[in-house]
């Protein structure tokens, strides 16, 4: 499993598009030289994630902005159009980047992913990193995919 210290693997995602299209994107495009904080969920729409999750980095965007964050990206088992349809329905508009991971390829590479059976089938666990230029400065991971307690916005401010 990916820790402090370590560097974010190279990876492409594939990224909802403003106009309904998608676009790929790389980690170094993303991370290279930023200051970012990494959220990711199981999948969009789910309950946990729709409700309280990304919502919260939504509601503390400009305290967020406000401590040096280039930028906040969320990651989904979910492809682009799902994530874009979701980026809209939860009024994220450019506050949020949102990176497709289909197949869990990169939750995968970072030996954080979870095989939720026949229901979900494999997809991300729930956490929360704090990434400078790549490199990972703080990692919060859930112990249920259910909760947001470490790796909730207010948990990742004070990390900041």
């Amino acid at each position: 499993m990916i820790k402090v210290g370590d560097k974010l693997p190279a990876f492409t995602f594939l990224t909802p598009t403003a106009d309904g299209g998608r676009k790929e994107i790389t980690t170094d495009e993303v991370f290279g030289g930023k200051k970012v904080i990494l959220v990711a969920v199981p999948g969009a729409f789910t309950p946990t994630c729709s409700k309280s999750h990304v919502p919260g980095f939504i509601q503390k965007f400009e305290e967020i902005k406000a401590k040096g964050v280039d930028a906040i990206v969320v990651t989904a088992v979910n492809d682009a159009y799902v994530l874009g349809a979701w980026r809209d329905a939860l009024g994220a508009g450019d506050m949020i980047l949102f990176l497709a991971d289909g197949s869990a390829a990169f939750a995968k590479e970072l030996g954080l992913s979870h095989d939720f059976g026949a229901s979900m089938g494999t997809r991300s666990k729930r956490y929360a990193a704090i990434i400078e230029s790549g490199v990972v400065k703080e990692l919060q991971v859930e112990e249920k995919a259910s909760e947001t307690t470490c790796s909730s916005a207010p948990s990742i401010v004070e990390k900041l």
